[in-house]
């Protein structure tokens, strides 16, 4: 188990800030939540009142950033030996870990329950379900555990539009399937790419990332087949009720793109320079941020465009 007590040990500011308290929710990873579980939402076949579509979205925001809060709370040991997190509320003394796990199990509560009231059981089910299994499955056991604890785990941060799909609906499609899809799929290569880079962070913590345990070379070669493997996935959306042209042009461009990258990051060579080092990592880590952002504001335009009456009769939908 995690020992949190040193936090105790640690010279705290006299009052930590909101901006401190914010910190813990991981704004940024909440920003690609937000993104697409709107989607998920907008996109739905079902109507939703733009009040209870708005409350909704913050609930799911809130879970997002009580994962956050829980997940700081329990790595804040290694955070505080990473070059990457040691700057983080927790291991910078700002905040203490009690105080972290109180906001993350209280906004996890919150947002559950909220999301009952103003959305359906289901999808309140769903996103505890989304919470537990980044706080628990994750965090507390697959992170270090296994090296697939990614591939695995990236199942938490494919959630966000299957509720808000079920938000609309109460249920599931195949549509809501293959966005869950595509971001479990792009999962994988968006962070192995990110963990090559930071190779020596994980590997003084004990964290086993495939770079660490397998090395770089199987994990390029695992980079390659994911990203190859995420394309249909990606292309697949294209030709369902919620897809069209205009997503489809998107997709085929930036998996073109990300399949570009991989094959460069597959082929680099081994003895580049140290100055030069896994540069070709880190641009295609911050190239397929934009990856995920595109094919979900390409489906919430297609939807903008059906409601404005703007849908091709004539495109193919196989599903």
């Amino acid at each position: 188990m995690t020992d949190t007590s040193w936090t105790s040990d640690v010279a705290q500011t006299p009052e930590p800030g909101v901006r401190d308290y914010y910190e813990l929710l991981k704004p940024r990873v909440m920003s690609l939540v937000i993104l697409t579980a709107a989607v998920g939402l907008f996109v739905a076949p079902v109507p939703v009142h733009p009040i209870i579509a708005f409350a909704t979205i913050l609930c799911i925001a809130v879970g997002a950033g009580a994962s956050g809060a829980l997940n700081m709370w329990w790595d804040a040991d290694i955070d505080a030996e990473m070059g990457r997190t040691k700057n983080r509320p927790i291991p910078a003394g700002k905040v203490t870990g009690q105080d972290a796990l109180a906001l993350g199990l209280s906004l996890s509560v919150l947002s559950v329950a909220m999301l009952a009231v103003f959305g359906n059981l289901f999808s309140a089910g769903l996103l505890a379900f989304t919470i537990f299994f980044y706080a628990v499955i994750y965090s507390m056991w697959l992170k270090r555990a296994t090296p697939q604890n990614i591939v695995i785990g990236g199942a938490a941060g494919a959630f966000p539009p299957m509720i808000g799909w079920a938000v609309a609906t109460g249920g599931v499609s195949i549509e809501s399937v293959l966005m869950f899809a595509l971001i479990f799929m792009w999962t994988p290569p968006h962070f192995w790419a990110l963990a090559i880079f930071r190779n020596e962070d994980y590997e003084r913590v004990g964290v086993p990332m495939l770079p660490v345990v397998k090395g770089d070379r199987v994990t390029r070669n695992n980079i390659l087949v994911y990203t190859v493997l995420l394309a249909p996935v990606a292309l697949a959306l294209a030709f369902t009720q919620i897809g069209g042209p205009i997503y489809f042009a998107v997709a085929v461009l930036f998996n073109a793109r990300f399949l570009w990258g991989a094959w460069a990051i597959w082929r680099r060579d081994e003895a580049t320079s140290t100055a030069d080092k896994h540069k070709t990592e880190l641009r295609v880590f911050l190239q397929s941020i934009g990856y995920l952002f595109a094919h979900f504001l390409a489906l919430a335009l297609e939807g903008a465009l059906r409601m404005a009456g703007w849908q091709m009769d004539a495109w193919p939908i196989w599903f």
